[in-house]
C-alpha cells in the first residue's frame, strides 16, 4: 500500500505541478512588474494598520498570524533538513527562487479571498478558493470548488493539520525529556479543544501572541548561530549558488545530487512551507477587518517572505556553515538539532525542540480553521461541532499512530488542493491584475 501510495504521491508532485506551481507565480510577478520586489515597503506598512472599519471577523495582523501559523512548521526544521541532505546546498537556491514567484501567487490568493468573499449562517465571515471559485468563475464551477473543499478537509484531518504535526511534538519531547507520546497528545487534544471552541477570534488571539514570539526566538538563535559562523557565510552562499546550477559532489556523508534533484527538492520543499499556491491561506485571509483586496493581498505577500526568505533561509544557512549537511545518518530534525548543538551543545538543541514544539503546535491551530471553512463549505455551519469533535480526536490519535502511510496521504491531499486553486488564480487573473493597476493609478 505504501508503494502505490508513494507512486501516486509522485505524481501528483510531478513537474507538472511543480511548473505549474512556480509558473503561476511568474505569470502574476511578469504582469504585475516585479510586484514583490517593488511593493514589499509598502505591504511591511500595512501589517502595522488596523483597518476596524472592514468586514472581518479578525484584524489583518491577526490574520495573518493564523496564516503564519498553519505555515511556519516543521517545514521549516525539517523540509528544508531534507531539501538539503537530499538536493544538495543548491536546493535552498531553488526554495528561494520557489518563494520569490511564491510572494505574487500569494498576493493573488489575498486580493481574491477579500473580492469575493460571504458569511455563513452564523454571520462569520466565509472566505477561501472555495468561495472565489463559485463567486468569480460561476455556479458551473462549483464541483471545482467542492473538490478543493474536500481535500481540505482531508489535509486538515489526516496530515498537515493533525497526525504529522503532533508525531513532531510528541517524537521531540519524547526524545528531550522522554515524555510519553500517548500523554502528551492526548493533553495537546485537551488545550486544542479549549482553543478552537472558541472558533477565529479564540485561534487568532493564539496566533497573535505566539507565532511573533516563537518566530523571534527561532530567528535569535540561528542568528546567533550563522554570526559565530559568519567566516564560513560567503563561501557557503557560493556553493549554494554554485550548485544550483552544477552537481553537488559527494561529501562525507552526503551521497551527492544532480541539478534535477536539487530543483525538485528546493521547490517542492518551499511550497510544502510556504503554502503559495496551495489555497490554504486565503482562507484564513477572508477573514480580515479589510475592504481593500489590494492591501490584504500585499499582507499576506509578507507572509511568504516571512516564512521562507527569512526562516527556512536561515535554518539552511546555519545547516549548511556547520557542515553537519554532510555528516553521516543526520537527517530531518536531528540534522537542524545538530547544528544548534555545535553552538550551545545540549541547551541549543533543548532550543530548537521548544521552537519545534510551538511550530507545529501553532500549525495544528491554523489548520483546524482552514479545515472547518472547507467542512462548513460542503455541510454547513449546523455539523461544524462534528468537525471539530473529529478534529479533536485525530489530535489525541496523533500519539499512538506509525505515520510513514499517513504522510505519503498528506502530500497527496496537499497537492489536490493546489490544482483548483491554481485553475481559479490564472482564470480570474484579468480581475487581479485590472483592479491592482485601478488600485494603484488611484493611490
Amino acid at each position: 500500500m505504501l508503494e502505490i501510495l508513494q507512486g501516486i504521491n509522485r505524481l501528483v508532485w510531478g513537474p507538472p505541478l511543480l511548473m505549474l506551481l512556480v509558473g503561476t507565480g511568474i505569470y502574476f510577478t511578469a504582469r504585475l512588474g516585479l510586484f514583490q520586489v517593488r511593493k514589499l515597503p509598502r505591504a511591511a506598512r500595512l501589517i502595522l494598520v488596523d483597518d476596524a472599519s472592514g468586514q472581518g471577523d479578525v484584524s489583518s495582523f491577526a490574520a495573518l498570524c493564523t496564516a503564519l501559523a498553519a505555515t511556519v512548521g516543521t517545514g521549516n526544521i525539517v523540509g528544508v533538513a531534507t531539501a538539503i541532505k537530499t538536493g544538495g546546498p543548491g536546493a535552498l537556491f531553488w526554495m528561494w527562487v520557489a518563494a520569490f514567484f511564491g510572494m505574487a501567487t500569494k498576493y493573488a490568493e489575498g486580493f481574491l479571498a477579500i473580492k469575493y468573499r460571504t458569511k455563513d449562517a452564523n454571520g462569520q465571515v466565509a472566505g477561501g478558493p472555495m468561495h472565489y471559485i463559485t463567486i468569480g468563475m460561476g455556479e458551473k464551477w462549483k464541483p471545482l470548488a467542492i473538490f478543493f473543499a474536500l481535500s481540505g478537509v482531508l489535509v486538515a484531518f489526516l496530515g498537515i493539520g493533525t497526525f504529522a504535526q503532533v508525531n513532531s511534538i510528541t517524537s521531540s519531547l519524547e526524545n528531550s525529556f522522554a515524555f510519553s507520546p500517548q500523554l502528551v497528545s492526548v493533553i495537546l487534544a485537551v488545550v486544542v479543544a479549549v482553543i478552537i471552541f472558541g472558533g477565529i477570534e479564540s485561534i487568532s488571539k493564539v496566533s497573535t501572541k505566539v507565532v511573533p514570539f516563537m518566530a523571534t526566538l527561532y530567528i535569535v538563535a540561528t542568528l546567533a548561530l550563522l554570526i559565530v559562523n559568519a567566516h564560513q557565510l560567503l563561501p557557503t552562499l557560493a556553493l549554494v549558488v554554485k550548485n544550483a546550477f552544477t552537481p553537488s559532489a559527494a561529501l562525507g556523508g552526503f551521497a551527492g545530487a544532480n541539478v534535477r534533484a536539487a530543483i525538485q527538492n528546493g521547490i517542492a520543499r518551499g511550497v510544502f512551507s510556504n503554502e503559495s499556491g496551495l489555497g490554504s491561506a486565503p482562507i484564513a485571509a477572508a477573514a480580515a477587518k479589510s475592504d481593500q483586496p489590494v492591501e490584504q493581498g500585499l499582507i499576506f505577500m509578507i507572509g511568504t517572505f516571512i516564512d521562507t526568505i527569512i526562516i527556512c533561509s536561515l535554518t539552511g544557512l546555519s545547516i549548511l556553515v556547520t557542515g553537519q549537511w554532510t555528516v553521516e545518518g543526520l537527517q530531518g530534525a536531528p540534522l537542524t538539532q545538530a547544528a544548534f548543538a555545535t553552538l550551545l551543545g545540549s541547551p541549543g538543541a533543548l532550543a530548537l525542540t521548544f521552537s519545534l514544539v510551538l511550530f507545529a503546535f501553532t500549525t495544528i491551530l491554523g489548520w483546524s480553521y482552514y479545515g472547518e471553512r472547507c467542512f462548513e463549505f460542503l455541510f454547513g455551519t449546523r455539523f461544524i461541532f462534528v468537525y471539530r469533535l473529529i478534529f479533536i480526536a485525530m489530535v489525541a490519535l496523533g500519539g499512538f499512530l506509525q505515520l510513514d502511510v499517513i504522510w505519503v496521504i498528506a502530500d497527496v491531499v496537499n497537492g489536490l488542493m493546489a490544482l483548483p486553486n491554481l485553475i481559479a488564480l490564472l482564470a480570474l487573473s484579468p480581475v487581479i491584475i485590472r483592479e491592482t493597476k485601478r488600485y494603484f493609478e488611484k493611490q
